[in-house]
């Protein structure tokens, strides 16, 4: 009987991909013509296209020294969103203290879109700047 139900697995790689900074499993996880959007005006908003775009993304938001917690993983018959919770505080003082949903719809095993919801878009874009 087949499930209606998204592969909760690939988000499983996707987030031990990020954890561990792990750029080329990161590349398995995505689907090559994947499209991610982002509110915003900040560095990392916009909709991107293919899979060096969102690891560069990726390498960016780590780069600045974000802490992510997963609150929860709720699985739809399309994809998977995580429930998260980003903090972080730049050298200059800047903070970052947000609630996001990322929706990660998938095709074929891989992710094949993403799509970030934010509780503070102008706190990201000024945090990312």
């Amino acid at each position: 009987m087949a499930s209606n139900r998204a592969d909760v697995t690939v988000a499983e790689r996707f987030l031990g991909a990020f954890g561990a900074h792990d750029w080329e499993a990161m590349r398995t996880v995505l689907a090559p013509d994947l499209a991610w959007s982002m509110p915003g005006t900040g560095t990392i908003s916009g909709t991107i296209h293919g899979v060096d775009a969102a690891v560069n993304r990726l390498q960016e938001i780590v780069g600045r020294g974000l802490d992510t917690e997963l609150l929860h993983i709720l699985t739809g018959e399309n994809g998977v969103t995580l429930s998260l919770h980003n903090t972080a505080e730049t050298p200059d003082g800047r903070k970052l203290d947000e609630y996001l949903a990322t929706v990660l719809t998938i095709r074929g095993g891989r992710v094949a879109a993403i799509d970030s919801y934010l509780s503070d878009v102008d706190g990201m874009s000024a945090f990312f700047n």
